[in-house]
């Protein structure tokens, strides 16, 4: 696999309100490869955003290196590095530009100078990816919070990233909405190989994710698969983080008794181990 990103030491160092050195990345190391989905987890605070930051050249690194597409970030590079990544941020009404769908999405590509007969199939082909192509005229705000993440998307995948950054993308949608915009991504992630990287809080987020890494006080917690992840479900309630609904379950039924067996992180596993326990018993 080819790397995409990588982490050898990252620190970086803020100036608290009181003056004070916060250290909110420390001595962090990862590397993201090509065609992966990898979740980072954290409460407020933990440098989860901090390190998105540092990702795409907002901050750089006050100690170690970090590395996009096998070049060392920095200020000469920066644009042409930034050029290849697709961001979509917290609130999708601070991204919007355009009156309509068709326009917002093509704003980049215009920025970045692709010619008209280019652009146009563009547009059309990214706005499919996200199931939005029958809202090309629409006014974005006028939009649902999961449609206009889905158009942040398009605007993104518009200028064929490769890799997409989203951070903390559905912390304001309600659920539908989030489930929307996830479903996308898994979809995006399938079909064309895309790289991701999503920064939340939310741990009902990370179950299709195929490595998460965990932030606390600013250094890597524990990575793995989600999984083995949510078999340490006593250290993440600790630092503030919920569990998704069938791993609390299944806690829940085994302090009652219930013979439940492993981390059940999702519904349908938990009800498939709950008809064979009714069946044998």
């Amino acid at each position: 696999m080819k790397e995409i990103l990588s982490l050898d030491h990252v620190s970086y160092t803020y100036e608290s309100e009181e003056g004070e050195p916060r250290k909110a990345v420390d001595e962090v190391s990862f590397t993201v490869w090509e065609g992966e989905w990898i979740a980072i987890v954290g409460h407020n605070g933990s440098g989860k955003s901090t390190l998105a930051k540092l990702m795409i050249g907002l901050l750089f690194p006050e100690n170690g290196k970090l590395n996009v597409f096998l070049e060392e970030l920095n200020v000469d590079n920066l644009w042409d590095i930034r050029s290849r990544i697709g961001i979509v941020f917290q609130n999708p009404d601070n991204q919007f530009v355009g009156s309509t769908v068709q326009d917002d999405v093509a704003f980049a590509l215009e920025n970045n100078g692709v010619p008209y007969d280019q652009m146009v199939p563009r547009v059309h082909e990214s706005l499919a990816q996200v199931n939005m192509e029958g809202f090309l005229d629409h006014e974005p705000h006028h939009l649902s919070g999961g449609q206009k993440q889905r158009v942040a998307i398009a605007g993104a995948l518009a200028m064929r990233p490769k890799l997409l950054i989203l951070d903390e993308a559905t912390s304001m949608l309600d659920p539908q909405g989030r489930d929307e915009v996830i479903k996308v991504v898994d979809e995006l992630k399938r079909t064309t190989g895309l790289t991701v990287i999503s920064i939340t809080h939310d741990l009902e987020e990370v179950l299709l994710a195929d490595k998460v890494i965990v932030m606390n006080d600013g250094k890597m917690m524990m990575s793995g698969k989600p999984e083995a992840i949510f078999a340490h479900g006593d250290e993440l309630e600790a630092i503030g983080l919920d569990l998704p609904f069938a791993s609390r379950l299944s806690r829940f039924l085994r302090e009652e008794g219930i013979a439940i067996q492993g981390e059940h992180t999702t519904e349908e596993e938990l009800v498939n181990e709950l008809w064979t326990f009714h069946c044998n018993k």
